[in-house]
């Protein structure tokens, strides 16, 4: 994720590639732009759209768990609701996905991830984080994402106290997702940002820097 040394311009970051989902036919916009503070960042918009940028990685998460990034939001999602589908949207978000773990499975899980291979043709992530910038939920709210408990959401900012301002973040994901699951992590499948606006039907614009 080192935006600062790209051009500006229309081409994706060097290492990163789109991230879109089947039956969401709008997508997000990704475009690399010059910042007056941090140089070249990601600059996305979302116009009742959905996609993100994923960095594909695989790291043993023991050995590389801290995560850092900055971010800034220029506006929020009004009907955004961590809690309910219809309100899945915000106008920043970063999700680390982890590596399918069969071993650690039911039967039934190991069926239907064997049949998401058939269609997709590859294993959906074992599991996830989330996180974001969310319109009202406090900040330290940890809950299941709306369409799946294999993903957990991380508010780490909340309303409008912040907008338009750059803010810097550190986790150690380990210790998320022992939090989240209970459990270590398996390997770390990915990296992804992503700004989406569908659920609600509305707008958003947010900057990623490095």
């Amino acid at each position: 994720g080192a935006f600062s040394r790209e051009k500006p311009g229309p081409l994706l970051p060097t290492g990163w590639k789109p991230l879109t989902f089947k039956h969401i036919p709008q997508h997000t916009e990704y475009t690399l732009v010059r910042d007056a503070e941090f140089g070249v960042v990601v600059r996305a918009e979302a116009r009742q759209s959905a996609s993100g940028l994923l960095r594909a990685v695989d790291l043993v998460a023991s050995e590389r768990p801290l995560l850092r990034w900055r971010w800034k939001a220029e506006n929020l999602i009004a009907a955004g609701d961590v809690t309910r589908q219809e309100g899945d949207d915000y106008p920043a978000r970063i999700y680390v996905s982890f590596r399918y773990a069969p071993e650690r499975m039911s039967v039934v899980d190991r069926v239907k991830y064997t049949a998401a291979r058939v269609l997709y043709g590859e294993y959906p992530p074992h599991a996830g984080l989330n996180y974001i910038w969310d319109a009202k939920a406090p900040v330290g709210t940890v809950i299941a994402n709306p369409f799946t408990d294999r993903v957990k959401m991380f508010v780490v900012e909340s309303g409008p106290q912040h907008l338009r301002q750059w803010r810097t973040y550190e986790r150690d994901i380990v210790a998320d997702y022992r939090k989240a699951f209970g459990e270590d992590p398996p390997a770390i499948a990915g990296i992804a940002l992503m700004t989406d606006a569908d659920n609600t039907g509305e707008s958003a614009v947010a900057l990623y820097g490095d």
